[in-house]
Order: structure tokens, then sequence, then C-alpha cells
């Protein structure tokens, strides 16, 4: 079977994160790419979930600008939040 090059751009701190991690499980990060393509190829679907983290959304992110805001403006209530009697 013939090799080819294929050349794309990642972010330099996230390139080391995932040698790191490769090396650990004893693989290079070419074999972790080339494992990731070929059940891509094999499935026809990326081969993991993949989500959005609903933290972010446009809906919260308008929520917490509006609260902060909020908080601004009043100066905000401190609560005291105690758990078996203790406070948090």
């Amino acid at each position: 079977m013939a090799r080819t090059l294929i050349n794309f751009r990642i972010d330099e701190e996230l390139k080391s994160d995932l040698e790191e991690i490769c090396e650990d499980m004893g693989m290079s990060l070419s074999t972790a790419f080339t494992i990731f393509a070929k059940k891509l190829a094999r499935e026809r679907k990326i081969p993991f979930e993949i989500d959005s983290d609903p933290f972010y959304s446009k809906k919260n992110m308008e929520r917490l600008e509006k609260s902060i805001e909020q908080l601004e403006k009043t100066g905000g209530t401190v609560h005291n939040i105690k758990i078996d009697g203790v406070d948090l």
C-alpha cells in the first residue's frame, strides 16, 4: 500500500500534549491519526461523540452577561450556604 503525506496546522501546545499522551500509550501521533482515519473510513462517521458545552451557548452567555451587569449595578447579595452546619 502506497503511503502519502498529509499536512495540517494545529496549536503547538495541543500537539505537544497529544504527543505526550501518545508516547504514554506506546505509539506515535502519526499512528494515532492513522487509527482515527481507518476507523472514520470504516464506519463513515466520526468515531466519538462531538457536542458543545452548553455553558458556552449563546443563550447562557447572554444570561451570564445580564447577571454580571445586574451584579455590578446593585452590588449583589451575599448568601451563606450551610451543609451539615458548616458554612461554605
